[in-house]
């Protein structure tokens, strides 16, 4: 009978890492939102999004709610660490009956113990017109919607105080302090005390991520991915999730291992069927747990043979306390003995070893349990944040840890079996869930702080409806004066006319060259049109800086040499084919195959070329180098290239858009309205050059101090201004000018210098797309890029990172559908339309790679446009496509004419 009921509380590593596994399950229940009811692993919100990072100071009060006692401490903070906190704490006894009596009763009664507290706290920095944070530990189930907001959900550890179920607990205090007139104490924070477990031992410098508290009851909280925790708001960073998982088995996945004992115990306990695993490995419950296993086995004639039992029929006879003396006593079954007397037992020495065996057995499976718990959710941490292994800090406190000396072996050997990819260190919390509490009021104000200065910081950045409307009306207005003959040669937005006068029809035929030039790759294509559509051949060649920003001559000539090594490679030197170049840069077009350069930009400042003709300098170094094998019949930019390509594929595009290194737009615009080319028949392709919008100082308004800076260090300073707010080549250069500001305030980094941030060009805008994906998985990823940079971030600093490149891409996004809003309506508006529907042909880097610009993008032009249909089309082959269906559209042409 006894090796059956010892068997009884062993349970096999096959079953426990089945446990383990329902209780991942159900904790993923417990966190989705459709799924939240029915789970019963809760995995509550606390919307504690930070633990210490050793910065926080100051005078905090905590309120601890004990089982029979009420705790009040005064913790400062010095800043230096947390290594030293000062600390001054009292106890009060509660009076009988107070636990089951009214809720109001309970809460004029701490309120009265902190009025008493302080009267008696003589620490001179305590100041009455100081505002004195309170940070209040309440260790039962609630919903909690914020910091200090948390609904009672229900009593548990022998409370059952009247109206407070369903009621805010914060305000119940908050509404009793006030009784007592101390206006200075507001309650920033209520938690339970695992939660003030995990953040008391994340103090002394080591960051701790998860907490356990084996006591009379039992619960473990953990810092999970926050956009995982769909029942709050928050997606960024992490918060601390409550698992509540005392709750875990009421369903009856643990009934299997739910023993005659266990079902006693729970038959006689104030709420039968609930709180299954924590009735297995709650303090409260051990005891009770060894009575019932005494009595059965008592029964089968196994223990305390010809004695007198009745004592054991007694609910409560037998305490935690006999059960740890027992089992603390490995050499002595005297002492055994003598514990078993003064409960009213007559043992024989058999019966003592045997008694001592049973409560070994019940509390080496309360901590196995505990291990299987911890498995699980440090298995669950591991794989949420997409780690191979997992090293963690884990806070431990409660009765089982303290007084059981094999609780810690039996923890950690049996959560490796289980998550062998798991390293935990248990760190045990010195003095209750108290300190932890005042941690949480401090790191919630520094976080409350660091909001105010982090949204002062980035307020300039973030636009208004208003804003994004006028934004909109001055583009309007712009690209009306650009139109116009009088007012083009003032207007910012130049409105070029491309003379590209149709879009593909789908009859164009024949093999075309393109040249694609717009940053520092340039593309050579042959471009094959037939009946079964378009086929492609391509290759890329650089062009180094020194040419860049050389001479003309060798810019021309370079681009020649590399024309004539594709043709070699591609076979076609003995043919003259058409040629369409897309020339991503301003130019004043005269004719479909003569522009002339306006400026330079994109890093580009090649000598001798501003106010020439673009096709003609190609053609003076064909010349020089005696190649005949092209003919180049139609110059366009990229934009424009973008749209004649997608073009061809959806008849409907008639807008092209290029969102990448740099950024422009062009449309179809009705011919009567363009005053710079004479004719009113028809439309033409206008190439807006809207990179130089707010050039005029138009814009101005929205410039903020580090899109001034990073103006200011280009090589064209006051130039394409609204270029320099959108395109790839500033958005990173905007970051740093905006993190530089951030380290200056303390708010990264804890204000370390950073060297290497005064770098120019260390923040690529390609940071922008990796900092920026959605899931939680990418903060591993930014502290990667911040490593690459030197720059030592925690996981907080992380996520600010994330918000100003946020900041940043959706600021440029919003702008673009300002322009593209203002491009759609007056389309409508030309054509006499109630909704207008149409294409817009796109490409860049920017648009393809970010994870989040397009859906900004869309969502802000439908709302800027809501009479337009727009649908966006990707160029996935670029722009060099574009230009040979130019070329073929002009040979179409020509063919027609003849």
């Amino acid at each position: 009978q006894i090796q059956r009921a010892l068997r009884s509380f062993s349970i096999p590593l096959e079953r426990l890492h089945i446990m383990k596994g329902h209780m991942i399950e159900d904790m993923c229940k417990g966190l989705c939102r459709q799924t939240h009811a029915q789970a019963k692993v809760r995995m509550l919100p606390t919307y504690i999004a930070s633990i210490p990072n050793g910065t926080e100071k100051g005078n905090f009060l905590v309120v601890e709610l004990c089982q029979n006692q009420v705790r009040i401490l005064l913790v400062i903070l010095y800043g230096d660490g947390n290594m030293s906190p000062h600390m001054v704490y009292k106890i009060f006894d509660m009076p009988e009956g107070m636990r089951q009596g009214e809720g109001e009763a309970l809460f004029d009664f701490i309120a009265q113990c902190l009025s008493k507290f302080l009267a008696e706290t003589t620490t001179s920095e305590i100041k009455e017109t100081t505002t004195l944070p309170l940070g209040f530990v309440f260790p039962f189930s609630c919903l909690q919607t914020r910091l200090d907001k948390a609904e009672l959900l229900s009593w548990s550890k022998g409370f059952s105080c009247s109206g407070v179920i369903g009621k805010d607990v914060v305000q119940l205090l908050q509404s009793a302090i006030s009784k007592q007139e101390l206006r200075h104490v507001e309650v920033v924070a209520v938690m339970n005390d695992t939660v003030g477990t995990m953040m008391t031992c994340s103090m002394e410098g080591r960051p701790c991520e998860v907490a356990v508290v084996a006591d009379k009851g039992s619960n473990c909280c953990f810092m999970a991915e926050s956009y995982l925790v769909e029942t709050a708001d928050e997606t960024s960073g992490r918060m601390c999730v409550n698992t509540e998982w005392g709750c875990f088995g009421d369903d009856g996945i643990l009934n299997d291992v739910f023993t005659p004992y266990d079902e006693r115990v729970d038959e006689e306990s104030s709420n039968p069927g609930e709180k299954r695993f924590e009735k297995m490995v709650g303090t409260l419950y051990m005891g009770e747990i060894v009575r019932h296993a005494l009595v059965a086995l008592t029964a089968e004639k196994a223990l305390f043979t010809g004695t007198d039992v009745a004592v054991l029929k007694q609910k409560g006879v037998f305490k935690m306390q006999h059960v740890l003396d027992i089992i603390n006593n490995e050499d002595g079954i005297t002492e055994v003995k003598k514990i078993l007397e003064s409960v009213g037992l007559q043992p024989s020495e058999r019966d003592c070893g045997r008694v001592q065996q049973i409560c070994r057995a019940v509390m080496g499976r309360a901590a196995t349990l505990h291990a299987t718990g911890l498995a699980a959710i440090l298995s669950y941490m591991c794989q949420t944040r997409d780690l191979e292994t997992l090293t963690v800090n884990v806070g431990v406190e409660g009765e089982l840890y303290t007084g059981y000396p094999r609780f810690e072996e039996i923890l950690l050997s049996v959560s490796r079996l289980l998550a062998p990819e798991c390293m935990p260190t248990l760190l045990p919390s010195r003095d209750g869930s108290g300190r932890g509490a005042a941690m949480v009021a401090a790191v919630a104000l520094r976080l409350a702080a660091q909001r105010r200065d982090v949204d002062e910081v980035l307020a300039p950045l973030r636009l208004s409806r208003a804003d994004l409307e006028n934004v909109q009306a001055l583009m309007r207005q712009e690209m009306d004066r650009g139109l116009c003959k009088e007012t083009n040669p003032t207007a910012s937005v130049r409105m070029l006319p491309t003379y590209v006068t149709h879009t593909p029809d789908g009859t164009e035929r024949g093999d075309f060259l393109a040249l694609d030039l717009g940053g520092t790759n340039f593309r050579v294509l042959v471009v094959r049109v037939t009946e079964e559509g378009i086929t492609m051949a391509s290759e890329i060649y650089i062009i180094p800086a020194t040419i860049m920003q050389g001479t003309g001559e060798a810019l021309f000539d370079h681009i020649l040499d590399c024309i004539i090594d594709f043709q070699m490679k591609q076979n076609l030197v003995t043919q003259i084919l058409p040629l369409g170049f897309t020339f991503s840069f301003p130019c004043q077009q005269v004719g479909l195959d003569k522009a002339l350069l306006l400026t330079w930009t994109k890093g580009f400042n090649a000598s001798g070329c501003v106010g020439k003709d673009v096709v003609q300098l190609l053609r003076d170094a064909a010349k020089r180098k005696q190649h005949l094998g092209m003919q180049v019949v139609a110059l366009v930019n990229d934009t424009v290239g973008t749209m004649m390509a997608c073009g061809y594929d959806d008849p409907k595009c008639e807008i092209g858009l290029i969102v990448g290194t740099g950024t422009n737009a062009c449309y179809m615009e009705e011919m009567r309205n363009v005053g710079t080319v004479d004719g009113d028949q028809g439309r033409m392709c206008i190439n807006m050059e809207w990179g130089a919008f707010g050039d005029n100082g138009c814009l101005d308004h929205l410039f903020t101090h580090f899109d001034r800076v990073v103006d200011e260090t280009t090589i064209n300073p006051g130039k394409q201004r609204f270029e320099k707010l959108i395109s790839g080549m500033y958005l990173g250069e905007i970051v740093r000018q905006i993190l530089m500001v951030m380290v200056e305030k303390q708010l990264l980094f804890k204000g370390r210098p950073c060297p290497k941030l005064q770098t120019r060009n260390i923040f690529p805008t390609k940071f922008l797309s990796t900092i920026e994906l959605s899931n939680g998985l990418a903060l591993r990823q930014i502290r990667a890029i911040l490593n690459e940079l030197e720059l030592d971030a925690s996981f907080e600093d992380s996520v600010l990172m994330r918000e100003v490149c946020q900041a940043v891409s959706l600021r440029a996004a919003q702008l673009c559908a300002a322009g593209l809003a203002a491009v759609v309506e007056k389309m409508r508006e030309n054509r006499g339309l109630d909704q207008l529907s149409v294409t817009i042909g796109v490409d860049g880097t920017l648009y393809k790679l970010h994870p989040c610009f397009s859906d900004n993008l869309k969502k802000t032009l439908k709302d800027l446009a809501p009479n337009c249909n727009v649908t966006f089309l990707l160029s996935e082959d670029g722009s060099g496509k574009g230009a040979a269906l130019v070329a073929a559209v002009a040979d179409r042409a020509a063919n027609a004419a003849k």
